[in-house]
């Protein structure tokens, strides 16, 4: 039987780790993450599919120390699968398997290595992204490809349904590439890094729109993080607005000599933005309360609100 020690967190760690179970690997060592209470979790638990099936679980903050380290040597593992494991691991771990440690990406490698590559590719305006299913090196996402998938994104398709199309797909990519790994007979294929990109981690405060980017990227920063993800914002006169979801207008801007504003419009909130595209303010909220273009509060009240 196959041995392999795995980690996983996240959908893509609940599902790919299904799909080893469900091929028959032995799993004698599972490392996951303890969930954030300060998160909005909107995926599976991997801990409680490993319990299901009696996977020894471990949750260190610091996995590659060398006790862990010795403690993979012990299960004498001939892979090592990491799925949306959010830390990086040593080349002491990438040495302990007897066939190779893989990773899943959540690109279409190797365009969009690194952190957040589901937000990153909307956030750019790409059409399609994907899963990929790489050996790996001490570079972050930049092993020899075995298996990718694409899965298209449409103009208003936001985080959590692409990341869900990218799980399916990664799924399927594991499925489909274990029996050739286990058998000796997949290909690898090495990534040429120049014609990629790398990206770093996002925080909730990269939501801050930038009103003097135009309708398109703000559409898109909206679709990026969206909920169950921080949120989209602005300003105004000091008041925090999140700005949840948003409609490309095809219509031209009604304000351009005083773009970007924000206005009320058949009872839906409007942006005249700074390329004379209008955007369309689906949710609209202070906090956690809808803004109603019926009735703003005052802040919202003078037609147009000035945007910066």
């Amino acid at each position: 039987m196959t041995r392999a020690v795995v980690f996983a967190y996240s959908d893509v760690g609940v599902r790919c780790l299904r799909e080893l179970i469900v091929a028959g690997v032995e799993i004698p060592l599972l490392f996951t993450h303890d969930d954030d209470p300060n998160e909005r979790r909107w995926f599976g638990s991997v801990a409680a599919l490993a319990a299901e099936h009696g996977i020894r679980t471990v949750t260190p903050v610091d996995a590659n120390t060398a006790d862990w380290v010795a403690e993979g040597v012990r299960a004498k593992p001939e892979f090592l699968f990491s799925f949306y494991y959010r830390h990086l691991l040593s080349p002491a771990w990438l040495a302990v398997p007897s066939r190779g440690a893989l990773n899943l990406h959540g690109s279409l490698l190797p365009k969009y290595r690194g952190r957040a590559p589901v937000h990153w590719a909307i956030l750019k305006g790409e059409r399609e992204t994907g899963a990929s299913l790489h050996y790996m090196v001490e570079k972050p996402d930049a092993g020899a490809l075995v298996d990718q998938e694409a899965v298209p994104i449409g103009e208003n398709d936001e985080a959590l349904e692409v990341s869900q199309r990218v799980s399916a797909a990664a799924a399927r990519v594991v499925a489909r590439s274990l029996p050739r790994l286990i058998a000796g007979t997949a290909a690898a294929v090495p990534l040429d890094l120049a014609r990629g990109s790398y990206f770093g981690r996002r925080r909730p405060e990269d939501g801050r729109i930038d009103w003097s980017a135009g309708a398109r990227a703000v559409h898109d920063l909206v679709r990026a993080v969206a909920p169950p993800f921080p949120g989209a914002f602005t300003e105004v006169a000091g008041t925090r607005l999140m700005v949840l979801k948003t409609r490309l207008d095809p219509r031209p801007a009604r304000h351009p000599e005083a773009a970007p504003c924000l206005y009320a419009e058949a009872g839906t909130w409007v942006v005249d933005c700074a390329d004379g595209r209008r955007l369309a303010l689906l949710d609209l909220r202070a906090g956690d309360t809808p803004v109603d273009p019926q009735s703003p509060p005052a802040v919202l009240a003078r037609q147009p609100v000035g945007l910066h």
